[in-house]
């Protein structure tokens, strides 16, 4: 290595730190001296979002066997990760026991899976000043600095959901809105932004109804949203309550155009042995993010990437997830060629990452430097081709017509 020319012995006869390192600072979670950062996990692998939870875990693992192998341009040479990580099982009190356990030994979170399991940790976060990047599109991510979320927000797909089903029955009087939501702020989330641009248009929310992650029991649900009429239902929920109610619908001859948000969805679907493709019929998907095999230019390479590892599952959670480290490890090499790759070091460089791609693997360039963070806005609509795998876009990429910015204002003009 070239570096090996900068050492040199000790009295004692051990080797100094390499004169290339000894001017970078360091505080938690980085070992100078094998040049190997430690990137903290909290995963959900064994709870209620453990469909999503655990390719979610596996983007992160590839990212790091990427790097790990060298010559991925990624970090400076020789630098290397490790993952530090903990399974909480989608449960809030677990998730601060990990974080407890883990947080002394890492530089930052690359994953706080979950927005009921992120919110309790963010007193923390800002006394440890460790930035946590959360597995969640949760607004209220936005409004803390060491919680940056990428893509837009569940509110946001809520209130564009909204706008396509307006347009998709030819007018609001046509519509005859619903929302299932997860009773924590993930549901919140996807309510306020259903409910804002239902008022926008004029449309009436017939009918609320609350579900809690693990429920396995929608026959009540279901029934009430039938005996309401509505026939446009957006889907607040994890992809453990998506295909239920979906199945429970299809036994009553209930058949609205359900839209799920993100999180409703998991490419297991695709599977018709998971859940039979007629049940899948007025399903659509409302989603700021990109999907397996969508034409995006770093998809190529992404896939080509896959299939060194092709025990890495193929899931479009795998994707986000690698995105989402795409953007952290941006910042780290910048961190580590600033030569402060402390926390606060690491902050620093975070917020300077500006218009970022991920590699040409978002739609949206993502911005960190405004806060609160506004890192997207614009959200599509799509639904699935069930015997191809993938999606065909129905709505394109748009900002809500509700939060009459320039771009939302043209759109509704343009209809």
């Amino acid at each position: 290595m070239a570096c090996k020319k900068d050492e040199a012995p000790a009295p004692d006869g051990t080797q100094t730190r390499p004169a290339a390192l000894s001017d970078i600072k360091t505080d938690k979670g980085v070992d100078l001296e094998k040049k190997v950062v430690y990137i903290g996990a909290l995963n959900d692998e064994s709870g209620p979002g453990a469909a999503i939870g655990k390719p979610f875990a596996a983007g992160k693992r590839l990212l790091a066997r990427q790097v790990n192998a060298g010559d991925s341009g990624l970090l400076p040479p020789g630098w290397r990760v490790e993952l530090v990580e903990r399974d909480h099982a989608y449960n809030p009190q677990n998730a601060v026991q990990a974080y407890s356990d883990l947080h002394e030994q890492v530089l930052f979170l690359g994953t706080s899976f979950g927005t009921p399991n992120t919110l309790p940790l963010r007193d923390k976060l800002t006394a440890d000043n460790v930035v946590a990047f959360p597995a969640s599109q949760s607004s209220e991510m936005a409004r803390h600095q060491y919680t940056p979320p990428i893509g837009a927000s569940y509110k946001l797909e809520a209130m564009r959901a909204l706008d396509w089903a307006v347009e998709h029955a030819g007018g609001a009087d046509k519509v005859k809105a619903a929302i299932v939501a997860q009773g924590d702020d993930y549901g919140k989330d996807g309510l306020e932004g259903w409910t804002e641009a239902a008022k926008h248009h004029g449309v009436t929310v017939v009918s609320q109804q609350s579900v809690a992650p693990g429920q396995k029991d929608f026959a009540a649900v279901v029934t009430a949203l039938q005996q309401s009429g509505a026939n446009y239902v957006l889907l607040t929920v994890l992809p453990g309550a998506s295909g239920p109610i979906l199945g429970t619908a299809a036994q009553l001859k209930y058949q609205p155009a359900w839209i799920g948000q993100t999180p409703a969805w998991v490419d297991r679907f695709f599977d018709p042995k998971v859940i039979p493709a007629p049940v899948f019929a007025n399903f659509y998907w409302a989603t700021g993010l990109t999907f397996w095999g969508d034409d995006v230019p770093g998809m190529k390479d992404f896939i080509a990437l896959h299939a060194k590892y092709p025990d890495t599952p193929k899931d479009f959670y795998t994707l986000a997830s690698y995105v989402q480290g795409r953007v952290q490890l941006e910042a780290l090499k910048a961190a580590i060629e600033a030569k402060d790759v402390t926390r606060a070091g690491y902050l620093k460089a975070l917020r300077n990452v500006q218009r970022t791609t991920a590699g040409g693997l978002t739609a949206e360039p993502v911005d960190l430097s405004r806060f609160p963070y506004a890192t997207a806005l614009e959200v599509r609509v799509l639904k699935p081709v069930l015997d191809q795998g993938s999606w065909s876009v129905v709505a394109g990429y748009a900002p809500p017509k509700a939060l009459g910015t320039p771009a939302a204002k043209a759109a509704d003009d343009s209809k």
